[in-house]
């Protein structure tokens, strides 16, 4: 039974008369919906299957979070518009857009990306914004009625965390933030409540104060952790999965079911944790530090809905997998294609069949020509289609585009953007390089290949023979089977790098058979000098070589010798005195350049907190502002604040500083989330 349908049986038995169930998912639109959030969706998706195949009746309710504030601009929004910092503290929804399209806000920007998306999956959703659900008034009551609970909301909340409670504590907690009405900011603080709830005094950061009406103001959110039970009474849901981090013990969803239990008198729904989203193979385009994020826009650039779908449907929840950027994609697209063609053929196991059931969209039917194929040869005719088409036909696979356009369009993609290295384009000229480094031998082999295939008239079968047979026929008989397998490795390798300046490509004997010999036949024809175009050519690209050496090394720090070691301190810190140290994990947001300093960089980091912090360090001389953008680092948070060159730092960053390597800063691996404490 698939993992989903477990699900859907646990959520029956806790309520088995319910007309409709409910299954929810939420994301705030903070940025790019990336595909780890997506993870989110497609769990409760494949449960409201799940349920539905049960008979019963079932919707995926998605909550746009965009009433929650602006916490930090991402830094590929940064990018476009340095003004937006002046939003932190904002509902997303008041926001504007930053971006030269259509949407008027900054949430609706990001909620249109990511919907235009989601159609392409088949998956249909009922959205609630939550920003509409607060401000016409929907929640009055349950934000009066959690007003009046605070003191219990807080002990709750006190409950399962570790911090002691603080004297006074409990008396100044509220469970809703108020949004200025002079700045539009949550940066609000609650002075005074009337003795039925209804009325609230509060100054803000900007230096407003006023008054507020609960039942007539509704410009007001409940915390996140009274928000989200809140809300699971409210629309009656039955299942909601969240990250591992919330089903951590004492985490969010802990919290929260105690606050749906003892405040709201709701059962808290079914919740299923989630391991995140790997990514393997990822090249400069793709990289999150360059501003692209890994949305499941970008994600259908190279992989088809109904793969995305497989990923997720055949992993459960609780274990993780990789999206692949490198050639995994190839063994992912066949390992589906195996699964897809077992379903058609009636071959299926009964497990298969409850994994393929959640890859279903609409009704498209793949054509699963394999991924491989087009990849390697779609290259080598620069994806000329009717080339294309003759080379299937000539194979013995006569695909026809309109069984091949759809992934003929993702392969050439994933190379151009992701493998660039694997293109597979035919050299323009001979490669005199190489050929003169052969020995004679094999100069030889590369002659009979040349006259086997201008003499034409060979079947596949009798071409894939030959390539095996030429070193053999060239080196002699006697040779034992580990060297007549060196032998051929090293012909095979001959080849592909006189025709593709690779030493590996596609099945040899698929490659040469495919392609017309006419375009690739004169590559291996040495039998005539090189020709002054030949010659020139040779001394552009050395010269090209040499410069791009030259400019390496000009960019190149020079160190010196390795520092003498320095003694161990023999003075012993007790554990106590480590645990002083507050070392986190920051994200830098923002590096500049100080005018006032020729060593100093000014850092902007994401500290976890919601607020940003700023360090200024002395790595000026190793790094530019733009490697450092987007990277993770450790810091001392509670190092007394100290002025450099004019600017106030808050912390120190970790880094290793030697002769033999200068100032080297230690960053933090990319799946650390900021804020992460070093213990």
């Amino acid at each position: 039974m698939h993992w989903s349908e477990m699900i859907a049986d646990r959520i029956i038995r806790r309520n088995p008369d319910k007309e409709e169930y409910v299954c929810a998912a939420g994301i705030s639109p903070s940025g790019s919906i990336h595909i780890g959030n997506f993870r989110d969706i497609a769990t409760s998706y494949f449960v409201v299957r799940a349920l539905i195949k049960k008979g019963k009746k079932a919707k995926l309710l998605f909550s746009w979070d965009e009433f929650d504030r602006m916490r930090k601009v991402p830094v590929n929004v940064a990018a476009i518009d340095s003004d937006m910092e002046k939003y932190i503290g904002c509902p997303y929804v008041d926001v504007k857009n930053p971006f030269d399209t259509e949407e008027k806000t900054y949430a609706e920007y990001f909620e249109h990306e990511f919907e235009r998306s989601i159609v392409k999956f088949g998956i249909d959703m009922d959205y609630r914004h939550q920003a509409e659900m607060y401000r016409s008034g929907k929640y009055t009551e349950h934000i009066l009625h959690s007003l009046k609970k605070r003191g219990e909301i807080f002990d709750i909340l006190a409950s399962h965390r570790t911090q002691p409670v603080q004297e006074g504590e409990r008396e100044a907690y509220y469970p809703v933030s108020i949004y200025c009405s002079e700045c539009g900011k949550d940066t609000t603080k609650i002075l005074s409540l009337s003795d039925d709830c209804t009325q609230a005094e509060y100054t803000c950061q900007c230096g407003h104060t006023g008054s507020f009406d609960f039942t007539k103001d509704f410009n007001c959110k409940l915390a996140w952790k009274i928000d989200w039970p809140m809300r699971w009474m409210y629309e009656g849901v039955d299942f909601e999965p969240g990250g591992k981090d919330h089903a951590s013990p004492h985490g969010s969803y802990d919290t929260s079911k105690d606050i749906a239990k003892k405040i709201f008198g709701y059962e808290p729904p079914l919740f299923q944790g989630y391991e995140f989203i790997g990514i393997k193979g990822t090249t400069g385009k793709m990289s999150g530090s360059s501003g692209l994020n890994l949305t499941p826009d970008t994600l259908l650039k190279i992989y088809e809905p109904e793969v995305i779908l497989w990923l997720y449907s055949k992993t459960e929840p609780l274990k993780a997998f990789d999206f692949c950027f490198d050639d995994g994609i190839l063994r992912q697209y066949f390992e589906f294609d195996k699964m897809y063609t077992a379903i058609k053929d009636g071959t299926a196991t009964d497990a298969q069949k409850d994994i393929m059931y959640n890859t279903t969209v609409g009704d498209r039917v793949l054509n699963t020509v394999p991924m491989s194929l087009l990849v390697q040869l779609g290259s080598v005719v620069d994806f000329n289609v009717p080339m294309l088409e003759t080379v299937f036909e000539k194979i013995g696979t006569p695909y026809k585009h309109e069984e091949f356009a759809e992934r003929l369009d993702r392969a050439k993609y994933w190379l151009e953007n992701c493998a660039p290295d694997q293109v597979n384009r035919l050299r323009d000229g001979r490669n005199w390089e190489v050929y003169e480094a052969l020995n004679e031998t094999q100069k030889a082999e590369i002659k009979a290949l040349f006259e086997y295939i201008s003499a034409g008239d060979y079947d596949l079968d009798a071409l894939n023979k030959k390539l095996y047979a030429i070193p053999k026929e060239i080196n002699g008989e006697n040779l034992d089977e580990k060297e007549l397998k060196t032998i051929q490795g090293a012909f095979f390798k001959n080849v592909y790098k006189l025709l593709i300046d690779k030493e590996k490509g596609p099945r040899l004997y698929l490659f040469l058979f495919a392609i017309d010999p006419k375009r690739y036949v004169g590559l291996l024809d040495f039998s005539y000098p090189k020709t002054e175009e030949e010659t020139k050519a040779e001394e552009m690209k050395k010269a090209e070589a040499k410069a791009a050496i030259a400019s390496e090394n000009a960019d190149k720090h020079v160190y010196g010798e390795a520092d003498a070691f320095v003694p161990l301190k023999e003075n012993q810190v007790s554990i106590e005195d480590f645990e002083k140290l507050d070392l986190r994990v920051c994200q830098i947001l923002k590096a500049q350049e100080i005018r006032k300093s020729h060593s100093c960089l000014k850092l902007t980091l994401d500290d976890g907190s919601g607020e940003n912090r700023v360090i200024v360090s002395s790595i000026k001389s190793e790094y530019t502002c733009e490697q450092l953008v987007g990277k993770k680092i450790i810091v001392i948070a509670n190092l007394e604040p100290a002025r450099f060159a004019g600017v106030q730092s808050n912390g120190m960053l970790l880094a290793a500083t030697n002769g033999a390597c200068g100032c080297q800063v230690v960053f933090v691996p990319d799946c650390v989330p900021a804020g992460t404490q070093i213990k």
